[in-house]
């Protein structure tokens, strides 16, 4: 059985590439390379596998959970400028891609109870990153 919980965060990032002109960045990534950056409001889904505990109902506490992905996401990207503030990109594109990775690889050892299943990072209403092992 899988249970999924949503979670929200507010971010910025810039994509751009320092070995390259800002005219090859202009071509490479559009407005997304503008010098201050721009933002999401991010929706994360974290959903867990496990079985369904007889005494308790559940597959895991849905506030342990909580606790775990405030922890390692939510304080963490909040209201931060990824490129900038987090070093989870240093080297690397501040993508939907890329902080899904990052996101995976921060809860997938830190599951209190359950197996991390699948996460999915919506960057906007037509666009998500989908990480399952």
């Amino acid at each position: 059985m899988l249970i999924t919980r949503l979670f929200k965060f507010s971010a910025s990032h810039r994509y751009y590439d320092e070995a390259r002109s800002p005219a090859e960045n202009w071509a490479l990534f559009g407005p997304c390379s503008y010098p201050n950056g721009h933002g999401h409001n991010y929706v994360l889904e974290v959903s867990v596998r496990g079985i369904v505990d007889p005494t308790t109902g559940m597959i895991i506490n849905l506030k342990d959970l909580k606790t775990v992905v405030d922890q390692e996401v939510t304080q963490r990207y909040d209201h931060r400028h990824l490129n900038l503030d987090v070093d989870d990109f240093a080297g690397t594109q501040p993508t939907t891609e890329q902080v899904a990775v990052a996101i995976w690889q921060r809860l997938v050892a830190k599951m209190p109870i359950g197996e991390l299943a699948r996460i999915r990072l919506w960057e906007n209403d037509d666009l998500y990153a989908e990480v399952s092992p």
